[in-house]
């Protein structure tokens, strides 16, 4: 009979439930346009992102092995599954507190940050793939939003010189109808990327704890993360839903077309890459990219800061938590 450490089945839960609110985090980046432009009732929007986040979450592996031994060196941590917890914690913490404030922030980098804390709480530096981390995080990290917000800048340029000559409504009908597309796009990437990060982190879980011989992902953790984030997604990010659809820029279909095309394209690059980007930072930089084409004056830039500060102290504030996590369980006696 399989014998299955106790902390090993903690761990796989709190990682699903962090799965969850990633969901339900993130549901804004894929349906805020489409409900703010009227386009899609919010229940609709909410059950096909969370279908097309299903559906994505199956397309691939790369950021799950990224995750999984990219930011860590998994021999030298085996064994010791309560820095898993920790990291695990630090994340959701972190989840929770935006989550409360409204702010659109990244779940991928409070889990990156999350290992990372925890990793040099028990090991110190030596322990990370700083080779990887630089390459597959931070560079990432800060290209992304940059070509989000680039990408819908151009492409809502290109689409006002096109249909310059164009009648307002007629534009706006075709867009109405084109958004549905570009939103199923938006949500089918986000399932790509996001939900592969819990993968990977319940992968190596189960690899520290001597159940997997590699990092490759096993078809039953691929199951459980993407049916926990669908669930996650059909519960709606209400209060970020209301900032990125209302509080950056006052969006209509052809505004919401651009942004959501735009930041599809870049996630769905990065996730070929291997790269856990924040989707949140991509679409809402898109946003803004979308909106500073019409006029810097159109977007309230007020928003944007604050989103900017939640991006910059995610990986330290959820490092930190989940290094103070480690060293609570390390007082326990869980840490060998």
């Amino acid at each position: 009979m399989l014998e299955i450490p106790f902390l090993l089945v903690v761990v796989v839960v709190v990682a699903l439930v962090f799965d969850f609110t990633n969901g339900a985090h993130d549901s804004a980046n894929a349906i805020a346009t489409i409900v703010s432009t009227k386009v899609l009732s919010p229940a609709i929007a909410v059950t096909m992102a969370a279908l097309l986040n299903l559906i994505g979450a199956f397309i691939g592996t790369h950021v799950a092995q990224t995750v999984g031994g990219g930011i860590v060196h998994a021999d030298m941590i085996r064994g010791c599954q309560a820095l898993t917890l920790a990291g695990l914690s630090g994340a959701i913490t972190w989840n929770l507190l935006t989550w409360y404030l409204g702010l659109p922030s990244s779940s991928s980098h409070a889990l990156i940050g999350g290992l990372i804390g925890a990793t040099l709480a028990y090991k110190g530096p030596e322990a990370l793939n700083f080779s990887s981390i630089f390459y597959k995080v931070l560079i990432p990290l800060c290209i992304s939003p940059l070509a989000g917000f680039l990408a819908g800048y151009l492409m809502m340029l290109a689409l006002s010189w096109i249909f310059f000559s164009a009648h307002p409504r007629r534009v706006n009908k075709a867009f109405r109808r084109l958004q549905i597309v570009s939103s199923a796009f938006m949500a089918t990437s986000h399932g790509t990327n996001d939900a592969q990060k819990t993968m990977g982190l319940i992968t190596l879980a189960l690899f520290i704890g001597h159940k997997v011989p590699d990092m490759t992902v096993p078809f039953w953790v691929q199951l459980s993360c993407a049916v926990c984030m669908a669930l996650g997604t059909a519960t709606g990010g209400w209060k970020i839903i209301k900032t990125m659809g209302h509080k950056i820029f006052n969006l209509e279909a052809v505004h919401g077309f651009s942004a959501e095309t735009s930041a599809s394209v870049v996630i769905s690059a990065a996730s070929s890459f291997g790269a856990p980007i924040s989707t949140t930072h991509v679409i809402s930089a898109a946003i803004l990219g979308v909106g500073s084409s019409k006029r810097l004056s159109a977007v309230r830039w007020g928003v944007a800061r604050r989103m900017t500060v939640a991006w910059v102290l995610t990986i330290p504030a959820s490092g930190m938590v989940a290094a103070v996590c480690f060293e609570l369980l390390s007082l326990m006696g869980l840490v060998d």
